[in-house]
């Protein structure tokens, strides 16, 4: 037995490959309209590239529901935008966009003093000196992750809607013929 297996546990090999075929497989065997998979598709990603990362799934099932379009593509699609591949740039560009509308309210250094305070502390005061960068740091971030959204859902619902209606009439197609 390899010796990663005999310390309690499995090593996992990340396949690029694999799972971009996987999310692909995934996506072309979704049933419905093509406008409701690519608006699904289109309110996944512009919700997921908003810096609300533990709350994309439950602000994206709701809202799918609500407005009626695919679940399913909207939390794919949401899965593909946001993942820890790309975590890091999502809030970056958040910030930098933020800060650039709305300037002085959370600059780079006062985030340099508070990570530095919040290293030092433990893990509940630095849960409270998180918590003083309070309306400005949200303000900020959520402005930046909406300016991101809105381009980011007008692409993927025109370049998603494509996708699925020309699988929709190749379904047809087929059907025809047998």
């Amino acid at each position: 037995m390899p010796a990663q297996q005999q310390q309690g546990y499995t090593a996992v090999k990340w396949d690029l490959h694999r799972i971009v075929r996987y999310y692909y497989l995934r996506f072309i065997r979704l049933r419905g309209t093509p406008y409701s998979l690519a608006m699904g598709a289109s309110l996944g990603a512009a919700i997921a590239v908003t810096p609300t990362l533990p709350l994309h799934t439950v602000v994206i099932i709701p809202v799918t529901l609500l407005l009626r379009v695919n679940t399913i593509a909207a939390l794919i699609a949401g899965a593909v935008v946001s993942n820890p591949l790309t975590f890091a740039a999502q809030y970056y560009l958040s910030w930098k966009i933020g800060d650039w509308i709305l300037p002085d309210r959370l600059t780079w250094e006062r985030l340099q003093q508070v990570l530095a305070m919040v290293k030092e502390a433990g893990l509940l005061e630095g849960m409270k000196i998180l918590s003083h960068l309070s309306i400005d740091a949200i303000l900020v971030m959520l402005t930046g992750g909406l300016v991101l959204a809105v381009p980011l859902g007008i692409v993927t619902y025109f370049v998603s809607y494509r996708f699925f209606d020309h699988l929709h009439k190749k379904r047809q197609q087929k059907h025809l013929l047998n």
